[in-house]
């Protein structure tokens, strides 16, 4: 496993020079939000990504309200029935990067799906990516930052109800 470490400029100009059909983006200490939108940028050009250690993306602000913000979202109800149906709201690392990515992409309902299908996302790294070159976008991670308080997407799914030995 090699990584080579790039800032988010790099990896468009490596991306529109060279036309890979994937690349793979190591999330490790990574903003959640700024990640995702460079992930929705890659979509958008025709890249199919996978991201790796997707549970050591991080989330900044404080850990209490970032919680309660997303414990929010299980008491909102449809329109439909409201005592009935409820908008099912993710629990792990990777359906959350991914919900996240998802609405960054265009809102056509069709071409939103089409874009979301040429994204993985892993928890850890799958052994098939060992041997690859892994991409690390520097401007991105939350050392250069410098953030006080944060919490990675673990804690946060943890805090959700996602218990990761299921």
């Amino acid at each position: 496993m090699s990584v080579v470490e790039v800032t988010s400029k790099e990896v468009f100009t490596r991306v529109l020079a060279e036309k890979p059909a994937e690349i793979v983006i190591d999330a490790d200490s990574m903003v959640l939000g700024r990640l995702a939108s460079t992930v929705a940028k890659l979509l958008l050009l025709g890249v199919k990504v996978h991201v790796v250690n997707v549970e050591k993306a991080v989330l900044t602000g404080n850990r209490k309200r970032v919680i309660e913000g997303y414990k929010l979202l299980f008491e909102v109800k449809t329109h439909k029935n409201p005592y009935r149906h409820a908008i099912h709201r993710p629990r792990n690392p990777v359906t959350l990067f991914k919900r996240t990515v998802r609405n960054m992409l265009p809102k056509n309902p069709n071409r939103r799906l089409k874009l979301l299908k040429n994204v993985k996302a892993y928890i850890g790294l799958p052994p098939d990516f060992s041997n690859k070159v892994l991409v690390r976008v520097v401007d991105l991670s939350i050392n250069a930052r410098k953030a006080s308080k944060y919490m990675t997407l673990a804690e946060l799914a943890k805090a959700l109800g996602w218990s990761p030995g299921v």
